[in-house]
């Protein structure tokens, strides 16, 4: 076994282990964060669903890729391959999805009752389980549309035009696919980024006009990053800068790997060790950011 495949190996099952206790410890630090209300909070049910798209894309890729960067190569069958890619992007788009919807519940719940939220400011949390289940339900479709349409094809299809993934065996991409990927994810991702970019940058915004106003009636000791304001802002700008910054190099790298039949070993272990980079940092951020968010709310 090269060692070279030892060592990726090792990463992605270090990747893995790390993530999935990151966001089930998430879900613990919201219990224990507010057990005292003894009610399940708006936010604990975004968080619990971004949690199981985190996790579906971390199992979905870590464990193949572990599994075959320590020896075992193309041992699914066709049907399991196609259900693991399903799972991989169908956790990818909702965590997405999921992620911008906190941000702009979380934009809609610090703005001040005069705001233009106002109307939505008391109505928001009854519609949130409603969209949250829609947004399953609308991946859950359309990401079936590849596994069934690529399994249409398998048998139609040479050897020489299928892709090779490490794990599995995959349909090479065609003019096709290429437009139904473009039509049904590169433009929504593109709107739900812009989405969060301007939420994020609303709450910055609100945040720092209410630490001018209230300035004048409490005294900061030390310097001026210790106000609570500070602090989200600052948070606020980690988590949009991250899930940028991850969520760009991942979509530049899935095009890469969708767009060669036969991807080297580099292009398809580094796209699948960024695409899991944000599933996996992004509880320990919303730890630390919800509850100083919390704290100022209050």
């Amino acid at each position: 076994m090269d060692s070279r495949d030892v060592a990726i190996g090792l990463m992605f099952l270090s990747q893995t282990a790390v993530g999935i206790l990151g966001n089930f410890s998430l879900v613990y630090y919201h219990l224990v964060l507010f057990c005292n209300d003894c009610t399940l909070r708006t936010t604990d049910l975004i968080i619990r669903h971004l949690v199981i798209a985190n996790s579906l894309v971390i199992l979905g890729r870590g464990f193949p890729q572990t599994i075959a960067a320590l020896g075992l190569k193309y041992f699914f069958s066709d049907f399991v391959c196609q259900l693991i890619l399903y799972m991989q992007q169908v956790g990818r788009s909702v965590s997405i999805l999921i992620t911008c919807l906190l941000s702009i519940f979380q934009n809609i719940t610090i703005s001040p009752v005069n705001s233009c939220w106002k109307d939505l400011k008391e109505r928001a949390p009854k519609y949130i389980g409603f969209s949250i289940s829609l947004c399953w339900i609308l991946y859950l479709v359309v990401n079936s549309i590849f596994p069934l349409y690529m399994l249409g094809k398998w048998n139609s299809k040479n050897l020489t035009e299928k892709r090779y993934l490490r794990y599995c065996l995959d349909i090479g991409p065609d003019n096709i696919t290429n437009s139904l990927y473009t039509a049904l994810f590169v433009f929504p991702e593109v709107v739900l980024s812009l989405l969060m970019i301007w939420s994020s940058g609303s709450m910055v915004l609100l945040l720092y006009r209410h630490k001018q106003r209230v300035q004048h009636i409490r005294s900061l000791k030390g310097s001026p990053i210790s106000c609570p304001e500070s602090r989200v802002t600052q948070r606020i700008l980690i988590l949009v800068g991250s899930f940028l910054c991850f969520h760009t190099l991942s979509s530049i790298l899935n095009v890469n790997v969708a767009l060669h039949l036969n991807p080297s070993w580099w292009l398809v272990n580094t796209n699948a060790l960024i695409s899991m980079c944000f599933p996996t940092v992004s509880p320990f951020l919303l730890m630390n950011h919800n509850s100083i968010l919390s704290r100022l709310c209050s």
